[in-house]
């Protein structure tokens, strides 16, 4: 059994109207996450409050002893908000980012689809594991397989991947065995665009608890202009 200590913290931020950013924090079922609506689009914070509400249902209706289909999940959330976007917005559709995890048997197993993402602290070192979904990020890793590939610069951050796209979307998978004193951060777009990732894993490392951690890097990114919703989740590994 896993002893984690966790803490969520979302801000509107001093630019929008709404805060289109939903989280999970559930430590009785070890599931943490964020879904980031999308911008441009109407119906962002219906499409991240259905997705969060999809994925808690899901996980529900796992079978005790069996392991949810993460990827199966994904793709049928990303159907109903599909599905929503008819309702909400016929000619342009709904659409949020989502990256994931729950914790079973010692390991953190996360999805991620978006620009939203995924950090861990472990013994000084800060990791980011996961890759925007991002026309910029994408162009970068088709030129390093040696294709020649254009964007206009005002599409550079443009997701190429989102949940209430048409068609369901790659998801990627990652897998990390927990350790002890391990520290793992879910954040939105508007804390990693404010607050570089070298700064993130200071923030991290230099409190003790995962509630001084929220608040300190979501105000940090609100006081540097907060031109987006800001919100991060954090999980502490205490042991497992």
């Amino acid at each position: 059994m896993s002893l984690l200590r966790a803490a969520a913290l979302t801000d509107i931020g001093r630019v929008r109207r709404n805060n289109e950013d939903r989280f999970l924090c559930d430590e009785a079922l070890g599931l943490f996450g964020i879904a980031d609506g999308v911008g441009g689009l109407p119906g962002g914070a219906e499409a991240a409050q259905h997705t969060v509400d999809e994925i808690v249902a899901g996980m529900h209706a796992v079978a005790p002893g069996h392991e949810p289909n993460l990827t199966a999940l994904v793709h049928q959330i990303n159907e109903s908000v599909a599905l929503l976007g008819q309702k909400i917005s016929p000619s342009m559709g709904i659409g949020t980012t989502l990256t994931f995890g729950y914790v079973r048997d010692g390991v953190f197993k996360l999805a991620h689809v978006g620009d939203s993402r995924a950090y861990l602290f472990r013994k000084g070192e800060f990791f980011r594991l996961t890759e925007d979904h991002s026309v910029e990020n994408e162009a970068r890793m088709r030129r390093a397989k040696g294709e020649v590939v254009y964007y206009h610069e005002a599409n550079r951050n443009a997701l190429t991947r989102c949940i209430g796209q048409p068609t369901p979307p790659d998801v990627d998978l990652i897998l990390r065995p927990m350790a002890v004193g391990d520290r793992y951060l879910f954040c939105t777009d508007g804390v990693t665009r404010m607050i570089p990732d070298s700064e993130l894993g200071e923030l991290l490392a230099a409190v003790d608890t995962p509630d001084e951690a929220v608040r300190g890097i979501v105000s940090l990114a609100v006081r540097r202009g907060g031109p987006d919703n800001a919100t991060a989740v954090i999980v502490f590994v205490d042991e497992f």
